[in-house]
């Protein structure tokens, strides 16, 4: 059993630098937005991540604290919520994910992506669609011949091991089982994506109306 855990709490404290990088993209993403006459912005996956991440960022830390009045909840508890876990979803590979709802994590997954619990099977399917491709690819009874002679090799020679196949075998039907089970999982592939572009803009204006706070000793210029 696996328990979800989407973001350390070190995570939520990142650098003062990424997170005013995200900021300037939130700014320029709204100002983007709102002229439909300028070509769309081309933002790559790694910028909609930290754009993401910002913004929770700052939800997690409202919720934080204005929960901080009570004091005998540890803050673990507060973060990520405890009892017993809501959300649940075993996958194919035989895992269990579990996830709270009553979390301050939670609680910003709800404001950015809207549904918790089809983000937590969205996501949770999305980031495991490699683990499960891996788990057909071990029924293959191809694969498991050329795995078994991998096996059998004698303190791992290197000879041996090519002589298995087994190399060859895994880059031929790898792509082949990914893609199936893309294909499978299509409608959760789609609310992923949906999902995630609702998280964006609502980061972007999340972050455009709050603006990174300055160190002490410093002032704008």
């Amino acid at each position: 059993m696996i328990v979800y855990r989407a973001v350390k709490i070190s995570t939520l404290c990142g650098r003062t630098g990424a997170r005013a990088a995200a900021v300037t993209l939130a700014a320029l993403l709204m100002g983007a937005c709102s002229a439909p006459s300028q070509s769309a912005l081309p933002v790559s996956e790694q910028d909609r991540s930290n754009l993401i991440k910002a913004a929770q960022q700052v939800l997690v830390n409202r919720c934080m604290q204005a929960r901080d009045t009570v004091e005998s909840t540890p803050r673990q508890a507060v973060l990520f919520g405890a009892g017993r876990t809501e959300l649940s979803l075993t996958l194919a590979t035989g895992y269990t994910v579990r996830a709270h709802t009553d979390g301050c994590l939670a609680q910003a997954h709800r404001f950015l992506y809207g549904d918790q619990t089809r983000w937590f099977r969205a996501e949770v399917i999305v980031n495991n669609l490699r683990p499960m491709a891996q788990a057909q690819l071990r029924q293959d009874p191809a694969y498991r011949a050329a795995l078994a002679r991998r096996d059998a090799c004698t303190d791992h020679d290197a000879s041996c091991v090519r002589a298995s196949g087994l190399k060859d075998l895994r880059t031929r039907l790898e792509p082949v089982r990914l893609a199936q089970v893309r294909a499978a999982h299509r409608d959760d592939l789609i609310t992923y994506d949906r999902l995630r572009d609702r998280a964006v803009h609502l980061a972007a204006s999340l972050l455009a109306d709050h603006p990174t706070p300055h160190p002490k000793g410093t002032s704008r210029p």
